[in-house]
């Protein structure tokens, strides 16, 4: 049988298998990004799975294939597949160890942990976690489970496919995260049996383009990567299974920055109350940058959502400011009584929030006799920051956007 087909069968297989061990998340419509893009756009919420992500899938069919042949099982992985195996291994009692990158984020560390797995921290990449994984892997005697290049987790990953199907029924297009491929694959392989007319896309990080640089180069490449904060599709090249799928099957894959990427978390959480990490979230990036023309209907997988609370805190007001509602402005100030208080009062008749201010006395540049003053302010928008500075400087302050 063909590849895919016999994808595109185990996943009918897979989703029997794992039916009572997941979620059947939901498929939302997007007013947002539907306005904004001229389509009906539909999120498939896999960032509320069991675990916080898609992985969970094509772990439980891969270890449930093999859990009368091994004691336990190991793992590499930046976090997801990760706690998707440690799942998969306590429903059906096996040991389980997991080698992470060291930029494996803390909450994914300790979720793991949480799920019974020994966790192994080492390596700078997830190709040095997997080198390790696998010694482990030959040392103990347990079986590796690769996070993608597996004809197995790639069926399960097609589960997601299969949901969209009966979830929304035709759909033109659908937009999906890229690490190793291994969700892509399945999708795709699903989907375009189903209807070969389907338009697959996928997203990967421009600081981690193995898959562009590889398609266009006609074999696999290994690429340099880059810090990034999708750190869930960091790899330094694609697998050969999910090469072979992605070349044959995948419509386009397109790259995202990471500002884009960081707004799209931002405008997720705040437009459409879904929290996505940088995986999660690259599809919507996609979509909302100028490079994706998309019509009719299009789904777009939001594949997860373990994300720091800090990094949310930190990309909440990154986001705040790329869209001129949070901003700092400095100037000198007469060193006198009641000028704080005017300067204060000009940004509240304009509804503006005062959320920090900050003296700097010591500044030798201020003028004689005054001082340096920054204040950082939430307002409605850009424009109306510029009509308190505008207000300002009329009243004789010379304050400055930073």
């Amino acid at each position: 049988m063909d590849l895919v087909e016999e994808i595109a069968a185990r996943a009918e297989e897979a989703r029997r298998v794992i039916s009572e061990h997941v979620y059947l998340t939901p498929v939302d419509y997007s007013d947002a990004l539907s306005e904004a893009l001229g389509a009906d756009v539909f999120l498939k919420l896999e960032n509320l799975q069991k675990t916080g992500s898609f992985k969970i899938r094509g772990a439980l069919y891969k270890v449930y294939k093999i859990r009368n042949d091994v004691q336990g099982v190991v793992a590499a992985s930046a976090g997801n597949h990760a706690l998707g195996v440690a799942y998969a291994s306590r429903v059906f009692g096996l040991e389980c160890v997991v080698v992470m990158p060291e930029f494996a984020t803390i909450a994914k560390v300790e979720a793991a942990r949480r799920l019974g797995a020994e966790v192994v921290l080492h390596g700078a990449i997830y190709d040095d976690a997997e080198r390790r994984a696998r010694e482990i892997a030959e040392e103990r005697g347990f079986a590796f489970v690769h996070p993608f290049d597996d004809p197995d987790i790639i069926a399960g990953q097609g589960t997601v496919g299969l949901e969209i199907a009966e979830q929304l029924g035709d759909v033109d297009v659908v937009v999906v995260p890229v690490g190793g491929g291994g969700l892509i694959s399945g999708i795709s392989a699903v989907l375009k049996k189903i209807n070969p007319d389907v338009r697959i896309v996928g997203v990967e990080p421009e600081n981690a383009p193995k898959f562009r640089t590889s398609l266009k180069a006609g074999r696999i490449e290994r690429v340099e990567i880059r810090p990034t904060i999708a750190d869930g599709l960091v790899t330094k090249r694609p697998g050969k299974t999910t090469f072979q799928i992605v070349r044959r099957l995948v419509d386009s894959v397109i790259a995202v920055s990471e500002d884009e990427i960081a707004g799209a978390i931002h405008f997720l959480l705040e437009r459409e109350k879904v929290l996505a990490e940088g995986a999660g979230a690259a599809g919507v990036a996609a979509l909302l940058s100028d490079r994706l023309d998309v019509d009719g209907r299009v789904a777009v997988v939001v594949s997860g959502g373990n994300i720091d609370l800090t990094a949310i805190y930190r990309l909440i007001i990154r986001g705040l400011a790329n869209s001129g509602r949070l901003a700092v402005i400095r100037g000198y100030v007469p060193d006198s009584p009641g000028k704080l208080s005017e300067i204060t009062g000009i940004i509240a008749a304009h509804r503006g929030n005062i959320i920090d201010v900050i003296h700097h006395r010591e500044d030798l540049r201020a003028p004689a006799w005054h001082t340096a003053l920054q204040i950082v302010v939430e307002v409605e928008s850009s424009e109306t920051l510029d009509r308190i500075l505008e207000e300002l400087r009329g009243r004789g302050y010379t304050f400055e956007r930073m």
